[in-house]
């Protein structure tokens, strides 16, 4: 028969605690670093991907339609030069 030790209990016990205190501390302080970074970057003027791919389609619109008024402004000088 085989007897409980007290004192291993009290050291498995105490190791049982330190481990949850140890969790709570990794918890806490990946939240702490989660916020801190979340403050950062709202305090930059960060866009997010839908504005960026929106002003990029407007970018290419814009470039397009230059291209498109260019033609025509050759085509006309042409016209008036002949």
């Amino acid at each position: 028969m085989q007897t409980r030790n007290k004192f291993m209990d009290d050291i498995s016990q105490l190791m049982t605690n330190a481990m949850g205190v140890a969790q709570g501390a990794k918890d806490e302080a990946e939240t702490a670093m989660k916020s801190l970074m979340d403050r950062w970057l709202a305090d930059r003027d960060f866009v997010t991907r839908e504005e960026f791919d929106a002003v990029r389609a407007m970018a290419q619109k814009a470039r397009e339609e230059n291209e498109s008024l260019k033609a025509r402004l050759e085509a006309l000088e042409a016209q008036i030069g002949s």
